[in-house]
């Protein structure tokens, strides 16, 4: 199965991101969203395709100074948790 993700915008509002920082959130949370997506799947009611207007994912625990690459990490696990619903 081949995945290629591309996420066009990331809102991180309420996280304590430094503006230049976001683009490596985002490089984090696609990269790991995609080796979870290629690891474990997708929800079997998602293998045929769809659109979901929202997703609510699992909740997150960020340590202060966490690193942007942790915070774009668990970011994708709670959006994986809420696809996998």
């Amino acid at each position: 199965m081949n995945i290629n993700l591309h996420i066009e915008r990331l809102v991180l509002d309420g996280l304590p991101v430094a503006h230049h920082d976001g683009p490596l959130v985002q490089a984090a949370v696609e990269a790991e969203l995609s080796r979870l997506l290629t690891a474990q799947g997708l929800a079997p009611g998602l293998l045929n395709g769809g659109a979901m207007p929202a997703v609510r994912g699992d909740s997150i625990q960020l340590a202060h100074g966490s690193s942007p690459s942790h915070m774009g990490t668990q970011i994708a696990q709670a959006v994986y948790g809420g696809l996998s619903k």
